[in-house]
């Protein structure tokens, strides 16, 4: 009889064990970041004048120096202008030189030229891939009077795949930038 409560006992705790649910895994969740389109709006200066994105806070720095700051992604576009006075081909390298000093930390680096003969304005965006302290540069110029560069930063430790929605959206304020962009005579 004893055995018998002790067999009961035994099957019963199998049964209650087996009933647990088996603990089944969660798929991995993505943080999906999705930032505002944003409207134009225009900063003028007495060189050049072009159009950024509202969302952000135009700041004049010092001279001909500006920050395009962007409270919501931590980031910022510092951009800066400088009169050409034969010394084209500096200004150019050096600006290349700012990209390519990335390339320690970087993945990759893109170059995209961009070409406006209408409005006079040549120059390149550097997509900077992969753990670099700025994501973006870029400069143009009209290759005798004016030149301009800009940079992106974040106000983070550089994780490539973490700030890469918003490394994306700031290239995109970049190129409104480039295409805007109207020198003054």
């Amino acid at each position: 009889m004893k055995r018998r409560y002790v067999i009961a006992i035994i099957t019963t705790m199998c049964v209650i064990g087996a009933c647990k649910n088996e603990p089944i895994p969660k798929p991995k969740a993505e943080i999906r970041l999705e930032y505002p389109q944003g409207q134009p709006a225009s900063l003028e200066t007495e060189n050049f004048s072009f159009q950024y994105n509202q969302l952000s806070k135009a700041e004049a720095n010092k001279d001909q120096a500006f920050t395009l700051t962007y409270p919501d992604m931590k980031g910022a576009i510092f951009i800066s202008y400088k009169k050409v006075t034969n010394n084209i081909d500096k200004l150019i390298i050096d600006a290349k030189r700012l990209s390519y000093e990335h390339a320690a930390k970087a993945d990759n680096i893109v170059e995209q030229p961009y070409v406006n003969p209408e409005a006079g304005v040549y120059g390149a965006l550097f997509e900077v891939q992969g753990n670099a302290a700025s994501q973006s540069q870029f400069f143009v110029t009209d290759s005798v009077e004016h030149f301009l560069t800009g940079s992106v930063y974040f106000y983070t430790k550089p994780n490539y795949d973490s700030i890469l929605p918003a490394a994306a959206y700031l290239q995109n304020d970049i190129r409104r930038i480039m295409e805007t962009l109207r020198w003054k005579k």
